[in-house]
């Protein structure tokens, strides 16, 4: 079949000679086979070419995220190592109060408990941008854990804080009225017999109507008449204090009545065992009598 030959005739349109072409089918069929490879090879060939032109373009483009990639997290890890910083402040701010008020202080080792580890196996192995990635992620993770260890810590600071205040607000620490001291604190001479006995408290002395304040932040426990103290008030203040403050010409509280620290209770007089108009002041603590002066605080 191969060997068989197909005859073209050539007729001319007008006056002219016909000619004939006898061709080999097996030509035809090599000329056939060669186009087809040709464009095949073309088409391939095109194919590679545009895949290599797609494929260089996104190399490109992921190699400029990754370096877009790899810049923020060198800025990332910048502003971590400001975080830290500021982290840092605050622990020895934390530390600096525990010092001041007497605090027990955190154990380094606590503070670092759980943090840190040992790292990848396969760091080794990471590209840039994943070791950028994974160290980034390692950093989070241990800012986060120790910033709720100290958030804890603050926290136990700020209670701690909060009951030295309220213990401050309720212990007995200023004048409790304005005057003289005319008697103090201990063994000294009744004014009525010439002995001496023990005096609990101290004496101001000042005109009858002079203002008594409470001296911290309580509950009123006790109003009206004592043998000797004449009109009374006592504050109980809490923490195993009470205030007593005797001699009173007029009670301006009732029982049960909270009080704070310069509030109003009473006025001065001349009530019960007295020589003139004066406030018998006390500080009794856990059922013993102290020297008041040593829990004022204040000029008068």
């Amino acid at each position: 079949m191969l060997k068989k030959k197909l005859t073209f005739m050539l007729i001319p349109s007008s006056t002219g000679i016909s000619k004939q072409m006898s061709i080999p089918t097996a030509a035809i069929y090599i000329s056939v086979a060669a186009v087809v490879c040709l464009l095949c090879l073309s088409f391939f060939l095109s194919a590679e070419y545009f895949a290599g032109k797609v494929n260089e373009n996104e190399l490109e483009q992921l190699r400029a995220e990754n370096k877009s990639l790899l810049d923020k997290y060198e800025q990332m890890r910048w502003n971590m190592a400001e975080v830290e910083n500021r982290y840092s402040d605050l622990v020895k701010k934390e530390v600096t109060i525990r010092s001041l008020f007497d605090l027990p202080a955190v154990d380094e080792g606590e503070r670092q408990l759980g943090i840190g580890g040992p790292s990848s196996p396969h760091l080794e192995s990471m590209s840039p941008l994943r070791k950028a990635a994974y160290a980034t992620e390692v950093e989070v993770d241990r800012l986060l854990k120790l910033s709720k260890f100290e958030l804890e810590k603050y926290g136990e600071v700020e209670q701690s804080l909060n009951n030295i205040k309220d213990r401050l607000a309720h212990t007995p620490s200023i004048w409790p009225t304005k005057g003289w001291k005319s008697r103090g604190f201990g063994m000294k001479h009744d004014p009525f017999t010439g002995y001496k006995q023990m005096h609990r408290g101290i004496d101001i002395a000042n005109h009858t109507g002079t203002p008594i304040i409470a001296t911290a932040d309580g509950v009123v426990r006790g109003t009206g008449r004592a043998t000797g103290m004449g009109k009374l008030v006592t504050v109980d203040h809490g923490y195993g204090f009470k205030t007593r403050y005797g001699h009173l010409s007029e009670i301006k509280v009732k029982n049960g009545q909270r009080v704070k620290r310069g509030d109003v209770i009473a006025l001065m007089g001349s009530t019960g065992y007295s020589t003139g108009p004066h406030l018998h002041y006390e500080v009794i603590r856990n059922g013993q009598f102290f020297n008041p002066m040593k829990y004022i605080l204040n000029d008068m």
